[in-house]
């Protein structure tokens, strides 16, 4: 993963900034993981990976878009749970 990462051109960030991502989640309660209270935000994901979080203007366009308004959105969070 850590040699895909390095060869991926443009990087991601610069493919979102650029207005084309993998999948943008608009309008979610942005919850961080640290005690903060919710946030709305957007979510940008490109390559696998989180490139922003924030206010993403109109012009960033995603093969896939979600509406998460009234939902809690909690990026990079690792689910743990296993059945090993």
């Amino acid at each position: 993963a850590v040699l895909l990462s390095l060869v991926a051109w443009p990087p991601a960030g610069a493919r979102a900034a650029a207005g084309a991502a993998d999948l943008v989640i608009r309008n979610g309660a942005v919850l961080d993981g640290l005690g903060n209270a919710l946030v709305r935000a957007d979510v940008v994901i490109d390559a696998g990976r989180i490139v922003q979080v924030g206010a993403v203007g109109r012009d960033v366009r995603a093969r896939r878009e979600i509406d998460a308004a009234g939902r809690i959105v909690a990026p990079g969070f690792i689910d743990a749970h296993s059945h090993g």
